[in-house]
């Protein structure tokens, strides 16, 4: 008798929480029917792209909906303006506009709100960007949580400055900006009442000066990207693939504040899965990565920059491994799902 596996019933399949952790539910997610029903070429996943016709000029559009709306370093106001002008950066371009929609659910008390709009208006003006345009909805109690506020930025590139998931190179230096793990631990202790936040804040901070910093270098720098969403992990898997290269890191060298890593033990959390808001990671010709290191810490926000890895001479296409403190290797995956949901 043979038995086969049933079919998947398709009319039974639903939205998960881990089709938006930005790990390998998402992906399945636009490459199954977000991307299909949308005209135009396609190409690297990128946070941010550049215009047609306007190849000088980058638009990048999010939506934030983390809770709660107000955590150590930051709310949901700053962090929806450091978020999009950091992936505007990380196509190598600055700031040149914003528009914020906002969808409030009845009964979000007054206060609240103008707290965060204060806070986004005033990290608007701390970046020197103007937010130009905005819609406003409110919705009934229940339809929305709280607050979701949606950004769309628009940035013109710096001169020679160019970088895309899809440039990295055998040989590169892979390069981190600060520590890791601080975002995503500081809201879920908050939003858990677990009492790490009490240690730690989240790095949410607009990374553009940092990337104005790297311009002189061109060319030289090959990658941006700044590993929210899935963390340090989901960040070097996607440019591993997107460049068809294989990427090892030193496990001693990827900075993790203590109380990061204690609250990553209690929870079973990997560091590097969990989300930043204030850190980047660069692709950079390896002639060029003690440069580069320099200018980035040059400014307060890259003050803590490190080497921690690089890109293969050989190796299998798309695959990104961690040399651990005894020197073996395992292989640092995608993240499957959403293991910390409504973290930005």
């Amino acid at each position: 008798m043979n038995v086969e596996c049933p079919t998947p019933n398709h009319e039974d399949e639903v939205v998960l929480l881990g089709h938006g952790a930005g790990g390998r539910l998402t992906a399945e997610l636009l490459d199954e029917i977000v991307l299909p029903s949308l005209e135009g070429e396609r190409g690297p996943m990128e946070d941010a792209a550049l215009l047609p016709g306007y190849r000088e000029l980058v638009i990048s559009t999010d939506s934030f909906v983390v809770s709660p709306l107000f955590f150590p370093g930051g709310d949901i106001g700053s962090l929806a303006v450091h978020g999009t002008v950091n992936d505007l950066a990380m196509r190598g371009a600055w700031p040149v506009a914003l528009s914020v929609s906002l969808i409030i659910e009845e009964g979000l008390p007054l206060d609240e709100l103008r707290s965060v709009m204060h806070s986004l208006g005033k990290a608007a003006q701390s970046v020197g960007v103007p937010v130009v345009t905005g819609d406003t909805k409110v919705v009934g109690r229940g339809a929305a949580d709280r607050l979701f506020v949606n950004t769309t930025g628009v940035g013109r590139r710096h001169g020679s400055l160019h970088p895309s998931a899809a440039l990295a190179r055998p040989g590169d230096a892979v390069l981190l900006s600060g520590p890791v793990g601080l975002h995503g631990t500081t809201v879920l202790s908050t939003r858990e009442g677990l009492g790490f936040e009490g240690d730690i804040a989240s790095d949410s901070r607009p990374l553009h000066r940092l990337v104005g910093a790297l311009a002189p270098l061109g060319a030289a720098v090959h990658v941006l990207r700044d590993p929210t969403r899935g963390g340090l992990a989901a960040a070097l898997n996607e440019i591993a693939r997107d460049s068809s290269v294989a990427v090892e890191i030193e496990e001693g060298a990827v900075p993790v504040p203590g109380p990061v890593a204690a609250a990553c033990d209690l929870l079973g959390l990997d560091p590097l899965v969990v989300a930043n808001e204030g850190c980047l990671v660069a692709f950079v010709e390896a002639a060029a990565a003690q440069e580069a290191l320099t200018a980035l810490r040059s400014l307060p926000e890259g003050s803590g920059s490190v080497r921690i890895g690089e890109v293969l001479l050989e190796g299998p296409p798309g695959r990104v491994t961690l040399r651990t403190l005894v020197g073996a290797r395992r292989i640092v995956d995608m993240p499957l799902g959403e293991q910390l949901p409504r973290i930005c």
